[in-house]
């Protein structure tokens, strides 16, 4: 799924694999490959590329999600639920910058609807953040950490919300940021859900 070995002409792939299996033996001929196609250009610049994909149905992004379940991260903006449960329980997906926030300063769909705009979040938050931009919603988040009316989940320690932003791979950054901030804010998602990909992987 990571380097789409076998979306072409998978019999031939196949067969040249258990070839170089048999001639090898698993572990030398594996350890080649991921050697070869993984290498540090591999996670900190092809995969964040490839994770420039409005299209939820992204292997890569699937790959992300896994990875949240296998680290046990809890929801955005959740305190005590998990990726894994919002995910069993069908749970959308929602936008850390507002789709509609986005599309009325001018963006299209294939912009506003990008992978790296997705969290997996109760439904109450994301009806809470409404059409907030980030920078007002996060205020309100901050509010809450020091002792405010609760309006976003249960998190009320600053400690709290750092680590679930980590979890989540969103850039600490995120608490500033305006539409203005968008681009930049995909690029740097991208290369931390990279590396939570990478993180996942490492752990097999």
């Amino acid at each position: 799924m990571l380097t789409s070995r076998y979306t072409g002409s998978p019999e031939s792939m196949f067969d040249y694999d258990i070839r170089q299996i048999y001639s090898l033996g698993i572990e030398k001929y594996s350890d080649s490959l991921i050697r070869g196609k993984m290498s540090d250009a591999f996670w900190d610049i092809e995969l964040p590329q490839q994770m420039t994909s409005a299209v939820v149905s992204s292997p890569h992004f699937h790959l992300y999600l896994a990875a949240q379940v296998k680290l046990h991260d809890k929801g955005f903006l959740s305190r005590d639920i998990s990726v894994r449960e919002l995910i069993e329980h069908r749970s959308d997906l929602h936008h850390i910058f507002p789709r509609e926030y986005l599309k009325r300063n001018g963006l299209t769909k294939g912009q506003y609807n990008q992978v790296a705009n997705y969290v997996v979040s109760q439904s109450e938050i994301n009806i809470a953040i409404g059409k907030k931009e980030p920078k007002l919603y996060f205020s309100e988040i901050m509010e809450q950490c020091q002792g405010g009316v609760k309006k976003y989940g249960n998190i009320t320690t600053e400690v709290e919300l750092a680590e679930n932003i980590r979890m989540n791979c969103i850039p600490e950054s995120i608490r500033g940021m305006t539409v203005a901030d968008y681009p930049e804010f995909l690029n740097q998602r991208r290369i931390l859900m990279a590396q939570k990909i990478k993180e996942y992987f490492g752990s097999l």
